[in-house]
């Protein structure tokens, strides 16, 4: 898959409709849903998106989890328990559900911002906080990242 990547502000319509960015809609094309499936984000006030692949790895991922523990629990409360199943109109939209819209602060405006096999969707304002107080704390920390390799042979 083509990672998510960019920001893009597109509107909310009175209906709760919004338009997924067709970079981000191309990128998940030939999945078994023809939408996405969106949840609350558990570390920010912004909803989680992806597609099914990636939704059915985080299903399986539960599966490492000890059974019942709170961990597990919490887990799957978090997640599957509050993911709703967004399928694309013919115009690329999908409706967000009006607890979804009250939990991320959603009015008049949505920010997609790509995560790689996922994507966030902000308030444009509390997007720009929380991206200036991320950067600013990986400045702070002197983050690094430890670039994987490419193909077998080893090339970038």
């Amino acid at each position: 898959m083509t990672p998510l990547t960019g920001r893009h502000i597109n509107k909310i319509d009175k209906k709760g409709r919004v338009s997924v960015p067709k970079s981000f809609r191309d990128a998940l094309a030939g999945e078994t849903l023809a939408g996405v499936y969106v949840f609350p984000s558990f570390k920010t006030r912004a909803l989680e998106a992806c597609g099914a692949d990636y939704m059915a790895r985080l299903a399986d991922s539960l599966g490492d989890l000890d059974l019942f523990s709170d961990e597990e629990d919490e887990m799957a409360v978090a997640i599957l328990e509050n993911a709703h199943a967004l399928n694309f109109d013919p115009e690329g939209r999908v409706v967000l559900p009006p607890e979804l819209l009250a939990y991320a602060n959603l009015t008049d405006q949505a920010m997609f911002v790509g995560r790689g096999a996922r994507f966030r969707i902000w308030e444009p304002a509390a997007y720009e906080t929380h991206s200036r107080a991320a950067l600013e704390n990986a400045r702070r920390r002197g983050a690094t990242l430890k670039l994987r390799r490419g193909d077998a042979e080893g090339a970038p």
